[in-house]
């Protein structure tokens, strides 16, 4: 999101961030693993439960190219700082923990912003300022602070990596919703990514459409977002009725 993002308050008794566990308890395919699964992709997931992130997420949420590549992008970010910092949250003092973490989110993705601009150059200049503003996302430093500062290594980079996954897929969503009404078409752009022999992979929903201009507009991504909020808080209703 936007700078003001890094001042946001966490979550209160965030579940997404448990107890330490039990001896025994800690493994690979433990209940605390699957826990930390579930709470990333859909119980704590940060575009539609925590609402965490919004500024990127309604921007760029106008393709399903798009929305992918800035979702993996952010993905990766919070993976690696979660490990990171994870590994080194011994040897950062309390005191300036969070200037420390923000600085190590700002390297990695000065990485992946140089990577981009290297390897998909049209797709970097099409995602523009939101691969740099990756830093001040609120989401990345939460997850950060909350979990990985406290949290093993493994659960650490886990723990990240679904509610990256969790939040891509909240932007591939949005942005096939949001393609699919105002251009007609799904993948529209994927040269951009994989070069001129992508443009036929372009799947055309309707022929002689001439668009939905609500849709790719900044409303439609309001309207889109709290569609799938709506969705996601009926299909919880009906599992854990009243």
């Amino acid at each position: 999101m936007s700078a003001a993002d890094t001042t946001s308050p966490l979550p209160a008794g965030d579940p997404a961030a448990p107890a330490a566990p039990a001896a025994g308890q800690g493994g690979l395919f433990s209940r605390e693993t699957r826990d930390i699964i579930v709470n990333g992709l859909w119980t704590q997931n940060p575009g539609i439960v925590q609402l965490l992130g919004l500024c990127p997420l309604l921007a760029i949420s106008n393709s399903v190219v798009n929305s992918l590549s800035l979702g993996l992008a952010t993905t990766l970010v919070m993976a690696t700082a979660s490990g990171s910092v994870a590994l080194l949250r011994n040897y950062i003092p309390h005191e300036i923990r969070i200037p420390a973490f923000v600085l190590v989110i700002a390297v990695l993705v000065t990485v992946v912003q140089l990577a981009m601009n290297a390897w998909v150059h049209p797709l970097y200049l099409v995602l523009g300022v939101f691969i740099p503003l990756i830093t001040t996302n609120c989401i990345v430093l939460a997850r950060v602070e909350a979990f990985a500062s406290k949290r093993s290594t493994l659960h650490s980079i886990l723990d990240a990596t679904m509610m990256g996954l969790g939040l891509t897929a909240v932007l591939v969503a949005l942005g096939g919703l949001r393609e699919a009404l105002g251009k007609g078409t799904l993948f529209s752009g994927i040269d951009l990514a994989l070069g001129p022999m992508a443009r036929d992979w372009v799947i055309p929903l309707a022929h002689d459409y001439s668009g939905f201009l609500l849709a790719v507009l900044p409303p439609g991504a309001f309207i889109g977002l709290g569609l799938l909020i709506a969705l996601r808080n009926r299909i919880q209703m009906g599992r854990n009725p009243a």
